[in-house]
């Protein structure tokens, strides 16, 4: 994390004064302002305080009804939201949209469902430790992303359930002058299902401005039998054309995995040990992880698929005019030549990213339908 006036600390530094201003949102003070916290006496717990009365917990969450927007946070002046926590009860994950919007452009530069901003895009817990990104036991979302803003700073939530959901959050920020080079926070969620066969599937386009790419989460339902992940990733900047600056050799690799997130595959292939059992393996670090695999169940539950993330910050990919993200969805045919098979998945991204402003328009968000996990 960048250092200035306090909008950011580690441990090398946390030591230093600063006179930067902390702030915090929640039901129970909707604006953050200094002492206006706690004061509700008509919040939706207001029922199980009585007796107590005011102070002891009357405004813990919001309801928020099917079809409706609600401001999480609206902050004037300069600084930096630095941590979210968020838990959502009823509705989908995939159906409750978070959108944030810096420095009253109309244009918002982070439109994600809930789930999937998390690391968690299946509608279904898993548990994900890294450092930007936590998600914990009951279903508890965290985010550490720093998020700066020079006039304002407005969040909101959409409900697309026909389902009214209960959302408790907290969003954590700091007052405090921004540096000139400080960009701006960026998050862009795309689905596309099935992808069509021999095309490349886009997790970002059409950015412009100077800034930095600085992670990738996926959700991957696979379509076919067999591995799915002999796919290159692909990073096109500055002006490139047909072919990337940056090309990796295999969507596994570019997870920080290897050999089918498999730790048997090896094995298999090179020593002809055959009593090695084929297996997914979990795993979840600091910068990359995949932290769900969901295994069909013999009846409904058909199709495998995967969560997985790479976050790009101690090598964050770097561009001065433009952006473009692809993956390819790849596997392998049985015929005896062993020739690659592009694969039609079901496949979900949300990239991450800073730049400069403004933000160029995103692709209009799916309708709920084609939003949904089923």
């Amino acid at each position: 994390m960048t250092d200035f006036n306090g909008l950011g600390l580690h441990l090398g530094n946390l030591s230093r004064l600063s006179h930067a201003q902390t702030r915090s949102i929640s039901p129970e003070n909707f604006t953050g302002e200094k002492g206006k916290g706690g004061m509700s006496t008509d919040g939706p717990a207001a029922n199980a305080a009585r007796g107590l009365g005011q102070g002891w917990k009357v405004s813990p969450y919001i309801i928020v009804q099917p079809g409706e927007t609600v401001d999480l946070a609206d902050i004037s002046g300069a600084g930096a939201i630095q941590q979210i926590w968020m838990t959502l009860a009823r509705g989908k994950w995939r159906h409750t949209i978070l959108r944030a919007y810096w420095d009253n452009q109309e244009q918002p530069s982070v439109e994600c469902p809930a789930g999937d901003f998390f690391a968690c895009g299946w509608e279904s817990y898993a548990q994900v430790t890294s450092l930007p990104v936590c998600v914990n036991p009951g279903r508890a979302f965290n985010c550490y992303w720093e998020m700066p803003f020079r006039t304002r700073a407005r969040m909101t939530l959409t409900n697309l359930s026909t389902d009214a959901i209960y959302v408790y959050y907290q969003i954590n920020y700091t007052l405090t002058e921004v540096p000139e080079d400080v960009a701006y926070f960026h998050a862009q969620f795309r689905r596309t299902n099935p992808l069509p066969f021999k095309t490349d599937y886009t997790i970002l386009d059409g950015v412009k401005g100077q800034g930095h790419f600085i992670g990738t989460y996926m959700a991957w339902g696979v379509n076919n039998s067999g591995w799915w992940g002999e796919g290159e990733i692909k990073f096109f900047m500055d002006g490139d054309g047909e072919f990337p600056t940056i090309c990796g050799t295999g969507t596994e690799d570019y997870f920080c995995g290897a050999y089918n997130f498999d730790p048997g595959a090896m094995v298999r292939a090179l020593d002809r040990d055959l009593s090695a059992t084929p297996a997914y393996v979990e795993f979840t670090t600091p910068y990359a992880g995949l932290p769900q695999v969901l295994r069909p169940d013999g009846l409904y539950r058909s199709q495998q698929r995967f969560g997985m993330y790479r976050w790009h910050i101690v090598d964050p990919v770097r561009f001065e005019t433009d952006l473009r993200v692809t993956i390819q969805a790849l596997g392998w045919r049985t015929d005896k030549d062993r020739r690659y098979l592009p694969l039609q998945d079901d496949i979900a991204s949300t990239a991450f990213w800073y730049q400069t402003l403004p933000t160029a328009p995103f692709p209009a968000l799916p309708d709920k339908d084609y939003l949904e996990v089923i």
